[in-house]
């Protein structure tokens, strides 16, 4: 029986460098099944829902999920459909490849990122026409679920170095639950790792990133974490993500809709191509999500190359090189 794949390219680039993703896929001749699903800014103008629920049910049931990008809907499409997975966990790796002009070339991170709670839990207040607050939830049971993950994703991949990022000094409840949790996670298993204080990391990730590997971070943090790291490598046209359950998992581009490239054809596929290898693998067919990241590495190696690597390569001329190279 083939895998059932939901594809929802949503708004912006994100209808441009799906159907990238998908050629690629159907290159391989896996037999999957791609069913699409609706979501985004102009859902909602269309429906009234940006999100609708035969999209998180296609989602939800789907072996597998492949999303572009959400426009000014995002906290109304993206977080449901992490939750229509069971998601726990947002895996961004930062790579620099060669070819590519990376201010940092030595820069090989995997964050990852607590995907449930946090400041990311939309509870937020207005007291009075002046004063509005946001609640920060960190609960143990989430934060040993993300640190468990973190350390066997290490070990499991060959990375020797993980570092927890963390604010305990100042959000002493909420941070210090995080912190302990992981040290606990950490002294359960035997697993080495290093502490760092986020914004600090922050400033170490810009000056020596060669210095770490895999980062485990409260939400908030991690999703700010991993954009800077694009920064290192040349951008968020290179980051693929998972969003990871129990059984199910969805994958998306780390950039958002790109509303000022829209329509014109000259986005960068390469995160959303690299997101479905790392759908491979999460299908077990790991020869294969290999053979794509070759592939893509070829191309951001040799060429053709699309505007944001300082190229004049279309969407589709990159697209094709890819599956030259399969």
């Amino acid at each position: 029986m083939s895998e059932r794949i939901a594809v929802i390219p949503g708004d912006g680039i994100g209808a441009e460098v799906v159907p990238a993703a998908l050629d690629v896929l159907d290159a391989l001749e896996l037999g999957f099944e791609f069913v699409e699903g609706e979501a985004g800014d102009h859902v909602l103008d269309e429906r009234g829902e940006a999100l609708p629920e035969e999209t998180y049910d296609l989602a939800a049931e789907a072996d597998a999920t492949l999303f572009g990008a959400a426009g000014e809907t995002a906290a109304d499409v993206i977080l449901p459909l992490r939750e229509a997975v069971g998601s726990f966990a947002n895996v961004r790796p930062a790579r620099a490849y060669p070819g590519v002009d990376a201010v940092k070339p030595d820069t090989d991170l995997v964050f990852v990122r607590e995907n449930t709670e946090g400041v990311y839990t939309g509870i937020e207040s207005e007291l009075t026409d002046d004063v509005t607050t946001l609640t920060r939830v960190i609960t143990e049971d989430a934060s040993r679920r993300i640190a468990e993950y973190g350390f066997e994703y290490a070990a499991e991949n060959g990375y020797d170095d993980v570092t927890v990022a963390h604010k305990a000094n100042v959000m002493r409840t909420t941070d210090g639950k995080f912190l302990d949790a992981c040290r606990a996670v950490a002294d359960d298993g035997g697993y080495d790792h290093d502490e760092a204080l986020m914004d600090a990391l922050a400033m170490h990730l810009i000056m020596r990133p060669e210095e770490y590997s895999v980062v485990i971070c409260p939400n908030l943090a991690g999703d700010m974490l991993s954009d800077l790291a694009a920064g290192l490598v040349g951008g968020l046209g290179l980051l693929p993500s998972a969003n990871v359950g129990a059984d199910n998992a969805l994958f998306e581009p780390v950039h958002g809709s790109a509303p000022d490239i829209a329509g014109e054809g000259i986005a960068n596929p390469a995160a959303t191509v690299l997101s479905a290898a790392m759908l491979l693998e999460h299908l077990d067919y790991g020869a294969e999500a290999e053979r794509v990241r070759d592939a893509v590495e070829s191309v951001l190696a040799d060429g053709p190359r699309t505007p944001d690597l300082g190229g004049d390569a279309t969407t589709d001329d990159v697209t094709e090189a890819i599956i030259d190279r399969l």
